[in-house]
Parts: C-alpha cells; sequence; structure tokens
C-alpha cells in the first residue's frame, strides 16, 4: 500500500507542475488562434486543479501524506516546467501531448499496481483518469492534424 501511496504522491507532484505550466501558456500564448486556446488552456488547468485536489484527498483517505510544498513536487515531477516566455500554439500543443501522455502512463501505471494490491477504488479512480487523458490527447492531436 505504501508504494500506491508513494505513486500517487508522485502523480500529485507532476499535476501540481502540469496545473502551474498550463497556466503558463494560458498567460502568454500568442498567435491567430489566441482566444480559441487561451479559453481551452483555462479549462484544462481547472480540470487538472479540481484532479489535484481529488488525489490528495485519496492520499488522506488511504491514511498517507500528500505533498504539499512547491519544492516537494518540483523534487518529484516528470514534468518539465515552461519557461515565461511568449509561446505559439504549436510549441503549446506538442508540450501539452507529450505530458498528457506521460500521465497517461503514470495512471496506467498506477491502477495496474492498484489492481494487483485490490486496491479497486485506487484502480476505479485512475478509469476516469485513463479515459480523460486517452480523449484529450486524440482531440489535441485533431486540432495539430490541420
Amino acid at each position: 500500500m505504501e508504494n500506491i501511496i508513494k505513486d500517487l504522491n508522485t502523480f500529485l507532484s507532476d499535476l501540481n507542475v502540469f496545473y502551474r505550466k498550463l497556466q503558463n501558456y494560458h498567460w502568454n500564448i500568442t498567435g491567430k488562434h489566441f482566444f480559441v486556446i487561451h479559453s481551452k488552456l483555462e479549462e484544462y488547468y481547472d480540470k487538472i486543479n479540481e484532479q489535484i485536489d481529488e488525489i490528495a484527498e485519496h492520499i488522506l483517505m488511504k491514511n498517507g501524506e500528500p505533498l504539499g510544498s512547491m519544492k516537494d513536487y518540483l523534487e518529484n515531477t516528470s514534468i518539465q516546467e515552461a519557461k515565461n516566455e511568449k509561446v505559439k500554439d504549436n510549441v503549446v500543443f506538442e508540450s501539452i501531448i507529450k505530458d498528457y501522455s506521460m500521465l497517461l502512463q503514470e495512471v496506467t501505471s498506477i491502477k495496474k499496481k492498484a489492481d494487483e494490491q485490490v486496491d479497486y477504488l485506487t484502480s476505479s479512480l485512475m478509469d476516469n483518469y485513463i479515459l480523460d487523458y486517452t480523449k484529450t490527447i486524440w482531440m489535441l492531436k485533431q486540432t495539430m492534424s490541420e
């Protein structure tokens, strides 16, 4: 069970850094599709923020301690932060497809471990993320195929 909590804390770290990255892109996006992408990025980071709370509470329900500092998140994340600079839509899309794909691999791994440990509550929660991230990746790839 401790391994699941450790994995959930790594996931929590990734979500927190990804949230900041999405918000950074939201502030710094440029180009002819600014309005659409600006709004979509806000939708993404709002959803990630809800997931942050959900995962932290899930860790608490498992009698674990969720990480809570930026220092902890940065030490435990696989997500690369965005730079503080103006950015074009294709760079944003490529970056967040990569990050969503990494998150998808992460939640799939957590689900497998949870199933092995008969932790169906965690497994079920990961199903929601698997569906969400798979659909988001597909939609982003469709947008890039213009």
